[in-house]
């Protein structure tokens, strides 16, 4: 059994940790943390847990975690890069869900998360955690960097178009719109059912900290720059995310090359779903699973393919990737613990 720590696991994503954990034929959740909810049973928070999960938070015992295989941070940003670096001294193996070292420079990260970066060395060491682009490397990684929940959407639905070199990098655009779990749990105003309800917004359209994020990804796989123009918008539903992706073709190839090429690609993916051309997927399809579904359109035949993909924000853009990433790590079967089916209604 791998004994697993999860730190800071009060939020959404910490959450959906241990909805998935707790049900993992492998793992045995020993720590779970939050120092303003130290001593409170996690059913009593969470009653959708009760029977399945029996710990209670502790204050962070770094003994406790260095105890671990695995830890998970599912904590805001800023918090994970004060403790993983005492852990991995101590040969723990890391699974961060925040956005700490998912930016190899550290003075872009420090730029847009508006803080001085306290483990820099240790970003060029974390592995980013998207398995269909960096499963070896995910496999023998101490420190996994797990994506953020737009990025992974966007990465997954422009990843065989830029491996095929059919697009021009420079002129991207994303638009993508996310339910209101993406925003955490804690409270704020913009947040309250009677400021979302009935309403649909975009927002940080200037500029986005999941960008510099995208744009890398983007770049390891294109091998080059890459300019994404990335538009985030805010649903009113709490789970899932929405992404439009738009791309013009530098070579004349038909729809079904394309189509072909996506179905060939991610055919030994166990969590992406292409669906067959001119397909529309809902965010509903992958509801509290890890799937990504994939659909390709191009309007009028002309120049501009649309790539539409649809993830949950919390599953497969998140916790659920982070414990894909688990399951690469040890060995174990990729989807264990993760053959979850989509709820519907």
């Amino acid at each position: 059994m791998i004994k697993v720590g999860i730190v800071g696991g009060t939020g959404y994503t910490g959450v959906e940790l241990l909805r998935i954990l707790s049900k993992h034929p492998q793992a045995e959740l020993v720590a779970i943390t939050s120092r303003s909810e130290a001593g409170v049973a996690v059913a009593d928070m969470y009653p959708n847990l009760r029977g399945h999960v029996d710990l209670r938070f502790t204050v962070p015992d770094h003994d406790q975690l260095a105890a671990c295989d695995v830890v998970f941070f599912a904590t805001p940003h800023n918090v994970a890069m004060q403790t993983v670096p005492d852990l991995i001294k101590r040969g723990v193996r890391i699974i961060d869900l925040s956005a700490d070292f998912r930016i190899r420079d550290a003075e872009l990260w420090s730029h847009w998360y508006h803080d001085q970066h306290t483990a820099p060395e240790l970003l060029k060491q974390a592995v980013y955690g998207l398995p269909e682009l960096n499963r070896e490397k995910i496999h023998t990684a101490q420190l996994v960097a797990a994506p953020g929940c737009y990025p992974t959407s966007v990465q997954l639905g422009l990843l065989p178009l830029l491996e095929n070199n059919w697009i021009d990098r420079s002129r991207l655009i994303a638009n993508s719109a996310s339910g209101v779990s993406g925003a955490g749990r804690q409270g704020k105003i913009d947040n309250l059912f009677a400021e979302i309800n009935d309403s649909f917004k975009a927002y940080s359209v200037a500029g986005h900290r999941h960008l510099p994020e995208i744009e890398q990804g983007l770049e390891d796989i294109a091998g080059g720059p890459v300019q994404l123009t990335f538009v985030p918008h805010l649903l009113p539903i709490v789970r899932g995310i929405h992404s439009t992706l738009y791309a013009e073709l530098t070579t004349e190839v038909p729809l079904e090359v394309i189509q072909a090429a996506y179905e060939e690609r991610y055919a030994s993916e166990p969590f992406v779903d292409v669906l067959p051309t001119g397909s529309h997927p809902q965010t509903r399809s992958v509801k509290g699973s890890n799937m990504c579904r994939i659909a390709l359109q191009r309007p009028q035949g002309r120049n501009t393919v649309v790539v539409l993909a649809a993830i949950d924000n919390l599953v497969k853009g998140a916790s659920g990737q982070a414990v894909q990433c688990m399951n690469i790590m040890f060995g174990l079967p990729e989807a264990q613990g993760l053959d979850i089916v989509a709820l519907l209604p």
